[in-house]
């Protein structure tokens, strides 16, 4: 990890989060039984004190309250960044009511026109970086492999070591270059961030030019350098990277400012792109595009719609139809070493699958197997993942030197262990060629004489999707030697681990369903006598068990193994395995995302609330100091807030003469009142300027979020002394329907609300009137465990 970017100022969501020292002080109150000291509103908008010895007839708007200090901060790939709420919620302000008043059937076409055309543009992206990404590792990692096998074949096995750990190592020191000094966010997967960003929580390079750039590159790099990691965790990421970039709703800088494009400056829209970018990149990793769209629908998504559902499967089609096309342009043998194939990867549908009762209880072993396999991986993970942020810490140089030596131990793991291997003569009556000359095949030479081969070599010098087809390959069963499965099982298990946290782009699918594949394959090679499944179809069943013993997830899965695979007679035994390696599994941990978004600390809504929470009302974890605005407030006094908070959230509350008693008008939001600010629309006398002036100055787009977060700043601003005593109406700019809970909702329900609305902000109003309006805002960070047991460490032993 970089070093911390926090500053002494927390970043915060609301105006009821933590405010600097310095104000943090003066709001502080005393014991009950010396007196309170109240924070009252003067006309202004700010605050004065006044010793309240009348507590009976009204409550100061500040209660004591401790301040919220959940962090601020979480890894994003390898990096420590500031985080935020995204902004889900539509604010119903007079511009926004104004906008749809004013506008056509004719833009309102455009804007369902535009959303399809963005939705065809992610697939099409995608998909060709998808054939790109393969199309460079098969070359490169082909043309290493190719270069190895040569010097073996003329016995100089110290040249060809030293050749194939040379490019190995030059591979992963470019990809860990990438990843240390340009985008220290696209190290990773990067499933637990899209995971996290479609829940909501954003940083600004999560989905950044410059991560989607080493992600593509990166990924090539780490995927031919050897290394027991994926594309298909990093495609996904691209994908979402892909559609964020489309989303952004044109850009000032490379004057791309079509009209049509400023619909899309909003998170709303853009989470809904990012859901199709994810679902395209499974898509196109796998060749699955149902699966892609169940995968967005069951892991990554954490809204969803049946509206929502047709444009990922469009776009999922469109990924398909994009690689077929490429593929079809590749048989002509015009792609280098690119192998042949099509949408299926690795095709077992010629195997006879007839099953028995001792097939079914073999299965329901490897569905154990996988669950207790997949649990410890999740737990090691863990472990290892936190040690190397600890490396990380200490800057790139350390990260680049973690990734070298990890590319060192795998050349030599992959071209030693083959030598423990014993040659095996060549099968007789075989239609392929034994031993394979070439970069990929079943039966690699390696050391072993003409007519033989190693069946362990034929596993580890060859790219990752090249041995997983070895290991499903049907009709092959005497082909690998129990000691063989056995040796590779360990050591993939145990590279998987150890590679993962690297500073590379790395899925962890892969590592998977290789480990998965070959105890699979061993488990059928032991059971042979009892049961008449092909060893292949083991292969399959193991990884299936392994996929749903580490990340938990059963109907993608399932889906995206019978498209990979061509298999549909398999499915109910994949079904089977999954409901129970996923059920065993489930006893002992979290699945491997969950576990990840947890460490990196992104503050993740789960879709139920925590049982403890049941016992807590909303007031209960309102953090403090609260500041509001009038309906008509002084300049200086909100550009005095915005230096000293980072709140993203201010209630506004209507004051006598512009309500008979102060009672709650709405929420404003930071952006917005930067904008207002900037138009310097103000007056001299505290009056009602009412919308049509601010309809005069700005329009609804004025207010939209800015893509990439390059919206207006408070250092933009230019206001002078004269200016700071004047005053600016608004209401315009009110969110006038905020979502509100009384203050004695249960935190359960409230968590609930939050998280199915995809909410940033909740205000919490009191039960009992004669009180201030508002009592205190809820935030994402307000529900975080850390926060909550934080102020209730009695129920920490009911987590």
């Amino acid at each position: 990890m970089e070093g911390r970017e926090g500053k002494d100022i927390e970043k915060s969501e609301g105006g009821s989060m933590a405010l600097p020292v310095a104000v943090a002080v003066a709001v502080a109150g005393e014991e009950e039984g010396e007196g309170r000291r109240v924070m009252e509103r003067n006309g202004s908008g700010f605050f004065y004190e006044e010793e309240d010895k009348e507590m009976g007839m009204r409550e100061p708007l500040l209660r004591r309250r401790t301040m919220n200090t959940t962090s601020q901060l979480a890894i994003v790939g390898a990096k420590v960044c500031p985080i935020e709420s995204l902004d889900y919620e539509i604010v119903e302000n007079d511009l926004y009511k104004q906008d749809w008043r004013s506008r056509k059937k004719v833009q309102i076409f455009q804007y369902i026109v535009l959303k399809w055309t963005l939705a065809l543009l992610i697939g099409l992206g995608t998909g060709l970086v998808a054939f790109f990404n393969n199309l460079a590792v098969e070359n490169i990692a082909g043309f290493k492999l190719l270069l190895t096998n040569n010097l073996m074949l003329k016995d100089r096995y110290h040249e060809a070591f030293l050749t194939y750990a040379g490019c190995n190592l030059v591979l992963a020191a470019a990809a860990a270059a990438l990843c240390a000094y340009v985008a220290p966010a696209a190290a990773g997967s990067g499933i637990p961030e899209v995971k996290a960003y479609l829940n909501g929580v954003d940083a600004h390079s999560i989905l950044a030019l410059s991560t989607l750039f080493v992600k593509i590159f990166g990924s090539i790099g780490g995927v031919a350098a050897g290394f027991v990691v994926g594309k298909e965790g990093p495609m996904v990421h691209t994908g979402a990277c892909i559609a964020n970039l489309l989303g952004q709703g044109g850009s000032r800088k490379y004057h791309l400012t079509w009209t049509w494009l400023r619909y899309f400056k909003n998170d709303r829209d853009r989470r809904d792109l990012i859901t199709c970018g994810a679902a395209a990149g499974v898509a196109a990793a796998f060749r699955a595009p149902v699966g892609g769209v169940l995968f967005a629908l069951e892991e990554a998504a954490s809204w969803w719609r049946s509206a929502l559902l047709w444009r990922t499967f469009f776009t999922t089609a469109v990924v398909a139809v994009t690689l077929r096309a490429f593929i079809e342009y590749c048989r002509s043998g015009k792609c280098g070493l690119f192998g042949e194939g099509g949408l299926i990867m690795f095709d077992l549908s010629s195997t006879v699958t007839s099953y028995s009762t001792p097939d079914l209880l073999a299965v329901i072993v490897l569905g154990v197997i996988g669950g207790i396999f997949g649990s410890l991986y999740n737990f090691l993970v863990d472990k290892v993942l936190r040690i190397y942020s600890i490396i990380n810490e200490k800057g790139a140089p350390f990260k680049i030197l973690l990734t070298v030596t990890i590319s060192l131990l795998t050349s030599c793991c992959s071209y030693g262990l083959p030598w423990l291997a014993k040659c095996t003569p060549c099968p007789l009556n075989l239609q392929d060629q034994c031993p394979t000359i070439g970069r990929s095949g079943n039966f690699k030479n390696f050391q072993c004489p003409p007519g033989h081969y190693n069946d362990l070599a034929s596993l580890f010098l060859n790219t990752n999707d090249d041995a997983i087809r070895n290991l499903f390959s049907s009709g092959t069963d005497n082909e690998f030697y129990i000691s063989t499965l056995f040796v590779f099982f360990a050591a993939i298990y145990f590279l998987g681990i150890v590679t993962y946290g690297i500073a590379v782009p790395s899925g962890l699918f892969i590592p998977v369903i290789l480990a998965g594949a070959s105890y699979g394959r061993l488990v059928g090679t032991l059971l042979g006598p009892i049961c008449d499944l092909d060893k292949g179809l083991f292969a399959l069943l193991g990884a299936a068990s392994f996929l749903g013993g580490t990340m938990r997830m059963t109907v993608s899965v399932c889906v995206i193994l019978l498209e990979l695979t061509n298999d549909l007679l398999m499915l109910p035994l994949v079904m089977l395995v999954l409901l129970i390696s996923k059920t065993v599994a489930d006893s002992f941990n979290k699945g491997v995302y969950d576990q990840i978004v947890t460490m990196k600390g992104l503050p993740y809504m789960e879709a139920h609330a925590e049982p403890y929470m049941r016992n807590l009302v909303a007031s209960d974890v309102v953090s403090g100091p609260l500041i509001t605005f009038s309906a008509v407030e002084k300049v200086g006094n909100i550009v005095h807030a915005l230096r000293l908070t980072g709140h993203n959230g201010f209630p506004v509350v209507d004051e006598p003469p512009f309500a008979d008693a102060p009672e709650l008008c709405g929420l404003v939001l930071r952006s917005h009142l930067l904008v207002l600010l900037k138009g310097k629309r103000f007056t001299q006398d505290r009056v009602l300027t009412g919308p049509a002036e601010v309809f005069r100055r700005f329009g609804a787009f004025d207010f939209a979020k800015a893509g990439s977060g390059k919206g207006v700043k408070l250092e933009d601003l230019d206001i002078n002394e004269e200016e700071m005593e004047m005053y600016v109406d608004i209401h315009p700019i009110t969110n006038r329907s905020p979502y509100t809970v009384v203050e004695t909702m249960s935190l359960a329900k409230a968590a609930v609300l939050f998280r199915e609305l995809g909410l940033r902000h909740l205000c919490v109003v009191p039960k009992t009137p004669g009180r201030p309006p508002i009592v205190g805002i809820l935030t994402r960070h307000d529900f975080m465990p850390e926060h909550v047991l934080g102020l209730f460490p009695q129920f920490k032993h009911h987590k």
